[in-house]
């Protein structure tokens, strides 16, 4: 029983792999080219590592606990113990040596997640749109005559548009002003809020006292509502 048991181990974990490697080189063939986003490996290290956690659990204990007991005529179901035994075997090889050492051949074959590429293109568009704010700020400032203090805010903030797309873009020292810029922003907008309420609140309860306007007390109560949503 345990070599027939060894056996079906090998046999599944083989068949897994054998099926894998062709199958991925099949999608990626198919896949080449197009616009579909799937989740193909792009190496054989991928398709291994994608391989080694086919771990079999719930399902497969569901399906060996369904064989019913006995066939039609009464007798006993075929080889059932032995099917449930190298059921549960492989279950547990499966899961207590394939899940404990998949950590260790991740790090073995190096595969590692594309967060760097993701990260790459994310500086390029950051730093493409500081540029574009940058050069559509200098044509404005050409055709019209700007103070030179909101020529220096406006400036400032295009170099920020990139900094908040991606931090990396920017030195330390830009980086750290525009956090503390954009902290600040949250501030004044948090007040400016609660300052707007206030306002608002103030105009309702003057509503009701005697000699006031509705129809004025409206027009006011909508130009709060304007500025508050700006």
């Amino acid at each position: 029983m345990l070599g027939w048991s060894a056996a079906v181990v090998g046999v599944v974990v083989g068949v897994r792999l054998l099926w894998l490697l062709p199958a991925t080189w099949v999608a990626k063939r198919l896949h080449k080219g197009s616009d579909f986003d799937e989740e193909i490996p792009m190496s054989w290290r991928e398709t291994v590592v994608m391989w080694w956690p086919g771990m079999r659990g719930a399902a497969s204990v569901a399906l060996v606990l369904a064989i019913p007991l006995t066939t039609d005529d009464g007798s006993g179901f075929p080889a059932r113990d032995e099917i449930l035994f190298i059921a549960f075997a492989v279950i547990l090889v499966t899961l207590l040596a394939q899940g404990p050492t998949l950590p260790w051949l991740v790090r073995r074959l190096g595969v590692r997640a594309e967060e760097d590429s993701g990260s790459e293109l994310r500086r390029q568009l950051a730093a493409r749109a500081a540029k574009a704010a940058k050069r559509r700020l200098r044509e404005i400032s050409a055709e019209e005559d700007l103070p030179e203090d909101v020529l220096e805010i406006l400036t400032r903030r295009a170099y920020d548009v990139g900094a908040r797309i991606s931090p990396d873009t920017v030195d330390e020292d830009r980086r750290e002003a525009c956090a503390q810029r954009v902290e600040r922003l949250r501030t004044v907008q948090r007040i400016q809020g609660e300052m707007m309420s206030a306002a608002r609140h103030e105009v309702l309860s003057a509503r009701s006292e005697p000699g006031q306007d509705p129809a004025v007390v409206d027009r006011v109560l909508r130009f709060l509502d304007v500025r508050s949503l700006r």
